[in-house]
């Protein structure tokens, strides 16, 4: 507040006019009759990402940025929907961390999905994550099927592993126990490690 003649010291002490702030800047939109319906901000707060530990941000982007893509009008851009709806789509700490994020400074989606994924999938998750990656194991009596699944999920939630695909199929292989390996050696037609990355690949979809 700036200082003034008519200002006592209770003025000086209170809040001033309140203002609704956000992370997020949505630009600008030429479609003056475009309005989100209700149901569809209740759609989109009927799953919010917490920021929990168990949560995996990348599938709630995935589901929050598939709803959005059923969202079209003339004149409206998608950055217009999805930095306009993101905040809508964050509950707890998640809400907290958009709300403390200087106001107005992610102007673009990838901005904002950016700064998200920093936040919520530190690098610490990354390492985390790699080294179930290179560390995988079948359970069990688990299935060559549900073995290369779990494995592609695990691909899935780390998609920024930088692992080549030689480098994936020596961790799945190495990975399976023995009655697995010969399970899918015979299957494939002799050794699958026997076979180049591309043909191991796709031996391995075949067979499961």
């Amino acid at each position: 507040m700036a200082e003034g003649n008519n200002c006592t010291l209770r003025d000086y002490g209170a809040f001033g006019a309140f203002s609704l702030t956000s992370g997020t800047s949505p630009p600008t939109t030429q479609a003056n009759d475009f309005e989100f319906k209700p149901a569809l901000i209740q759609l989109v707060s009927s799953q919010p990402f917490h920021g929990l530990g168990s949560e995996c941000p990348q599938d709630h982007l995935r589901w929050f940025m598939d709803l959005c893509m059923t969202v079209k009008h003339n004149g409206v851009i998608q950055d217009y929907i999805l930095l306009s709806l993101f905040r809508f789509s964050l509950g707890d700490e998640a809400a907290k961390w958009l709300e403390n994020c200087p106001p107005n400074s992610l102007t673009t989606w990838d901005q904002v999905t950016k700064a998200f994924l920093e936040r919520f999938y530190p690098l610490s998750k990354t390492v985390e994550m790699r080294s179930k990656i290179m560390n995988f194991k079948d359970q069990e009596d688990e299935s060559l099927y549900d073995a290369w699944e779990r494995f592609k999920a695990l691909l899935r939630a780390c998609p920024h592993h930088n692992m080549e695909n030689w480098l994936q199929l020596h961790c799945f292989y190495n990975g399976l126990s023995k009655k697995n390996k010969m399970t899918l050696d015979a299957r494939a037609g002799g050794p699958i490690m026997l076979k180049d990355p591309s043909t191991s690949l796709q031996t391995i979809e075949s067979v499961v």
